[in-house]
Order: C-alpha cells, then sequence, then structure tokens
C-alpha cells in the first residue's frame, strides 16, 4: 500500500539533515518500507514524502518510532492509484 507523508521537523534536527535522513531510510528498510520519493516544501509542512509499506502496521510502526526519536511529526494518508479510484467508483 502506497501512503503520503506530510510532515514537519524537529528544529534541532533541520541542522542534522543527513543524520535524520540515514536514520529513517535505515528504519523504513528494516520495517520492509519503500522510500519512492521526498520533497521538501515551504509553508505549513516541511516534506512530502511517498513510500510503499507491506502493511498498515509496518507504517504505524515507522510513524510511532520516527516521532519516538524527536525528529518531527508527519500525517499519514493512503494514496491510491487512478486504477484503484476507478475501481471503487465502479462498486460504489
Amino acid at each position: 500500500m502506497k501512503y503520503v507523508l506530510i510532515g514537519t521537523l524537529g528544529a534541532q534536527w533541520a541542522a542534522k539533515q543527513q543524520e535524520r535522513t540515514d536514520a529513517a531510510k535505515a528504519k523504513l528498510a528494516e520495517l520492509g518500507i519503500t522510500l519512492e520519493s521526498v520533497y521538501y516544501v515551504q509553508g505549513a509542512f516541511d516534506f512530502v514524502d511517498v513510500v510503499d509499506a507491506p502493511s498498515s502496521e509496518a507504517m504505524l510502526a515507522f510513524s510511532v518510532w520516527y516521532s519516538s526519536q524527536g525528529y518531527g511529526k508527519f500525517d499519514t494518508h493512503p494514496a491510491f492509484s487512478p486504477d484503484e479510484l476507478g475501481a471503487a467508483v465502479a462498486k460504489a
């Protein structure tokens, strides 16, 4: 399942970008989550990532871990392809 993560960085981690991203990538790999894209944005949020997770439990574990490290916070949103949306509309 694909997820879009929209988040903010903790102030202390903004200057330690490489350390934070290396640790996050290692945890994602440990949980079987593939990081598909990363974008840094301006405004209310600092980043938007797209990941592919093997389960909602894996995504939840990453979310809990990320927050417990003090890296910041993110919202997790399931993401659907156009074909998935079409199939859902056909069933509705």
